[in-house]
């Protein structure tokens, strides 16, 4: 007799599409700047690529405030939407706002934006000379940086391992492209963009095999599911502790923790700068977002495990950044050392955090947010000072800066202030906010190495302000180009976010604290 085969009443999934409604407007909208750039005169596209990212970003930043008091899972269980996730969105967004006013400006490089005339040509060729003379732009900048920003902000709201991963390789595909777009020294742009891609590739390798050995460890790849799996087991399990050590290899690459850091130099250099800015910014921001989500939703109960581990990581990660960036004369190298030893301050502050509804939880989130602004801001301040050849970023020609234009340099010194965790600056107050939650946390001892990076970092930012304003300037030194009401606002509002976070840091406090909540 033939056996028969009842068929199964199918159940469609339940998508709460106004949840995830932020992450929908991107990802729409990029799909949206492919079809421009397919449809549309060449003339057109960059005012209309301009027009609906900024649009893009404003309406989902509208809507993650509309979203305010949500705490739910969402999405069959793929993606958490609660207080810390919508405020991680909406820092990425803000920053996503500032940066791409620094990728839309156009009067610094004579008219034209900073990204390659067209991707295809070879460096040197005939080719790439004569788009250069026909002055193209590469506007397909806009739905990429799209794209990166939607994978930044499902990246911290993951609740699975599989919803982290793809959320991991939208983030960083289109970073790689948009690394190698530089105008000018594209040779360097694009040996930047083959390191990340091929370093980027291994730590996304480390993070697909945890996964795999975490989901045969648990059975499941829900956060949720692996919570109760680490909290129902006696003793230790290879599984667990293999599968925690590659994911974290995966994530503490992406914000440039030691000894994973080795691409961070080299690809803020060689990348277009107001890239290097949306990078250090909102890549760390959704990276230490994802971070926190999967170690202390997922991993919370296995804390005596991998804390040794991060400790370990932290102290190195402080101390490479803070020793190294010694010994650079490239102000964006310097730069790029300085956000490795952040990521290390940040790291004390992760370690400080007690479990996942933690009030220790605000300090990380507040200096996630102030180093943000001053970095953007520093890095748009990096692409006025320029030459022959396009930026000058050897310290050397930064000399006499002062008295070239004394407000650069006076925004310029504010911002360094603020890295250096100078009181009256933001830097300060995130700073004070990471080395209390450690303490609380029985930390001390990172505390305590943590302010010897602060005084060993401290030095390096003062020898900038130093040779802008107390070195005589060269007598061919860089001009300082005159920006457009697009990088003049990223840079303002660097600057007033640094002051007021530094004196009324009380609102953004309260705010983090009231979003220091995960749910599982």
């Amino acid at each position: 007799m033939t056996p028969i085969i009842l068929a199964q009443e199918f159940k469609s999934p339940t998508i709460e599409y106004a949840k995830i409604a932020p992450l929908l407007i991107i990802f729409g909208v990029a799909i949206v700047g492919v079809l421009i750039e397919a449809f549309l005169p060449r003339r057109l596209r960059y005012p209309a690529q301009v027009t609906v990212t900024l649009l893009a970003l404003v309406a989902a930043l509208a809507t993650t405030i509309g979203l305010a008091g949500t705490s739910q899972v969402a999405a069959e269980g793929a993606v958490a939407v609660d207080g810390f996730t919508l405020f991680l969105w909406g820092t990425v967004l803000v920053m996503a706002i500032i940066s791409v006013l620094l990728l839309a400006e156009r009067a610094v490089d004579g008219g034209v934006t900073a990204f390659a005339a067209q991707a295809s040509a070879l460096p040197g060729t005939e080719a790439e000379r004569e788009s250069l003379g026909r002055r193209l732009e590469q506007t397909e900048v806009f739905p990429l940086f799209l794209f990166a920003v939607s994978g930044m902000l499902l990246f911290p709201a993951a609740n699975d391992l599989l919803t982290m991963f793809v959320a991991l390789e939208v983030l960083s595909l289109p970073l790689y492209l948009l690394c190698g777009l530089a105008r000018r020294r594209r040779l360097l742009s694009q040996e930047a963009a083959m390191k990340y891609f091929l370093l980027g590739a291994f730590a996304s390798a480390f993070f697909l095999y945890g996964m795999a050995m975490l989901y045969g460890f648990a059975g499941t790849i829900s956060f949720a599911g692996i919570a109760t799996a680490v909290g129902a087991k006696v003793g230790t399990d290879g599984l667990l502790l293999a599968g925690t050590a590659l994911v974290a290899v995966g994530l503490l690459f992406k914000i440039g923790a030691a000894p994973f850091h080795m691409w961070t130099p080299d690809v803020y250099q060689g990348a277009p700068t107001a890239i290097t800015a949306f990078m250090a910014a909102c890549t760390k921001i959704a990276a230490f977002g994802a971070l926190l989500r999967l170690f202390y939703v997922a991993l919370g109960a296995a804390r005596w495990d991998w804390q040794p581990m991060i400790w370990v990581v932290a102290i190195l990660t402080m101390a490479v950044g803070a020793v190294l960036a010694l010994t650079q004369t490239d102000i964006k190298r310097m730069l790029a050392y300085s956000s490795i030893a952040h990521a290390g301050f940040l790291l004390v502050g992760f370690v400080g955090v007690r479990e996942a509804i933690s009030a220790n939880l605000s300090g990380v989130l507040f200096y996630l947010a102030a180093y943000g602004f001053a970095t953007i801001g520093a890095f748009g301040l990096v692409t006025l000072v320029r030459d022959a050849s396009g930026e000058a970023t050897h310290l050397s020609r930064w000399a006499g800066l002062g008295r070239r234009s004394p407000l650069l340099a006076g925004a310029m010194a504010l911002f360094l202030l603020a890295f250096a965790g100078i009181p009256l600056t933001s830097g300060f107050m995130g700073k004070w906010a990471v080395f209390s939650a450690a303490w609380q946390g029985g930390a001390w001892p990172l505390v305590v190495i943590g302010v010897l990076a602060s005084v060993v970092a401290a030095f390096f930012y003062v020898r900038v302000i130093v040779v802008m304003f107390f070195s005589a300037p060269a007598a061919e030194g860089p001009t300082i180009a005159v920006p457009s009401i697009f990088t003049s606002v990223a840079v303002a509002v660097g600057v007033a976010a640094t002051v007021v976070l530094g004196l009324l840091p009380g609102p953004l406090l309260d705010l983090a604290a009231r979003a220091a909540h995960l749910v599982g």
